[in-house]
């Protein structure tokens, strides 16, 4: 019988020192390129790679779920008490001998815990990001340079996200892939990518000394709206993975046969149940694994819609034209991959980069609403030493 308590916090000091060794590099790197540079053009540098690497921890926690090793080790922080699972191998080798297809064997356990130091890494570097603006804005209130382009407040809510990001992850596992729980973990790793995609962007116009530029209130209604829908389609993705429910159709554009196959809605969005079960503790029907794939399946139409129209308006428009490419490219991409998800039988590299395509659109309809302001209301952008003031 496992007596392995869900948490155990013996190991959480060598798992902080490896995130800090981890963090190091990054720093290094960033320390090196900008040795020249302004300690603001630093700040900005390393934001834009803390962005950076945030992404790829949201496309390893994909790679994690979707090769079920996200019980790889059944405790947190740890792996069996220990830092890694090098010191665990007689636990896992016992829990694989027992199970050799379940939850915990030695790939699963390393994937798992290679997750967990690239979570640990990625807050050390927000820590430094956190302390690094305070520094700079406290200068600034000292009359030591320039104030910094968006408010220290950023960074520091960011640290708290991604400290509540961590305690997610943490129920991930002790309440064994609660699908609730892992749809939350996800949605907190996007809106972690937003914050940092926020202040990156900030920071390189007021670096740049560039404005916002001017758009219709129209078409930034159009961008707003858009942000909005593809939040609530990236939940109903988490909700569709958390609940292994990509197969409940295998054809395209019809499914099971038919344009409105049977679903039960009641029990497919019945929210707080473990994982495969309903409230009552009989397992969820076909009916309602159907209705999770279907309802995500119509609102791509809907989001694919206004990706389609907001493009074609910022082309019109001739605004953000970058942005604009970026955002076909990607409404492309979700469409190929989540049609191979469905008719090659859920492949891991189509899923991985459907959950990487929608945390991109996710990032860049940030960058372009950070990047606009509507033409109806300016605003003043502080730009830095050296450039005027500009009308923004």
């Amino acid at each position: 019988m496992d007596t392995q308590p869900l948490y155990d916090l013996a190991p959480i000091a060598r798992l902080m020192l490896l995130g800090v060794l981890i963090a190091l590099g990054p720093l290094a790197w960033v320390g090196w390129r900008n040795r020249n540079s302004s300690p603001m053009r630093r700040l900005q540098a390393l934001t834009v790679l803390t962005l950076f690497l945030t992404f790829d921890l949201v496309l390893f926690g994909a790679f994690t779920r979707l090769t079920d090793s996200g019980l790889g080790c059944p405790d947190w922080p740890g792996c069996y008490g220990n830092a890694s699972p090098v010191g665990a191998r007689t636990e896992i080798a016992a829990a694989q001998e027992a199970m050799p297809t379940g939850p915990v064997t030695h790939g699963k356990a390393w994937v798992e815990m290679i997750h967990r130091y690239l979570a640990t890494g990625v807050g050390v570097l927000i820590i430094v990001l956190t302390v690094s603006a305070w520094v700079q804005h406290r200068k600034a209130r000292h009359g030591g340079g320039e104030p910094p382009p968006i408010s220290p407040w950023w960074p520091t809510f960011t640290l708290f996200w991604v400290c509540l990001q961590g305690a997610f992850g943490a129920l991930t596992v002790t309440m064994k892939l609660f699908p609730a729980i892992v749809t939350l973990h996800l949605i907190g790793g996007l809106v972690l990518l937003a914050l940092l995609c926020v202040q990156a962007v900030r920071q390189t116009q007021g670096g740049q000394g560039k404005a916002p530029v001017f758009i219709s209130t129209g078409l930034r209604w159009g961008l707003g709206v858009t942000g909005v829908l593809v939040a609530l389609q990236v939940v109903l993705g988490g909700w569709v993975s958390t609940n292994y429910a990509v197969l409940a159709c295998t054809t395209f554009p019809t499914c099971q046969g038919s344009w409105w196959p049977a679903m039960d809605f009641g029990q497919g969005f019945q929210i707080w149940r473990a994982l495969g079960l309903l409230q009552d503790g009989s397992h969820i029907s076909f009916a309602g694994l159907t209705a999770i794939h279907y309802v995500h399946r119509l609102m791509a139409y809907v989001v694919l819609a206004a990706l389609g129209l907001v493009c074609w308006r910022l082309r019109q428009a001739g605004v953000l034209p970058v942005q604009a490419r970026w955002l076909a490219g990607l409404a492309l991409l979700q469409l190929a991959t989540g049609l191979s998800n469905v008719v090659l039988d859920w492949p891991l590299l189509a899923a991985v980069l459907h959950t990487g395509g929608a945390a991109a659109l996710v990032v860049v309809l940030t960058w372009a609403l950070v990047s606009s302001r509507a033409a109806s209301a300016p605003q003043e952008f502080s730009a830095p030493s050296g450039a005027s003031r500009v009308s923004a």
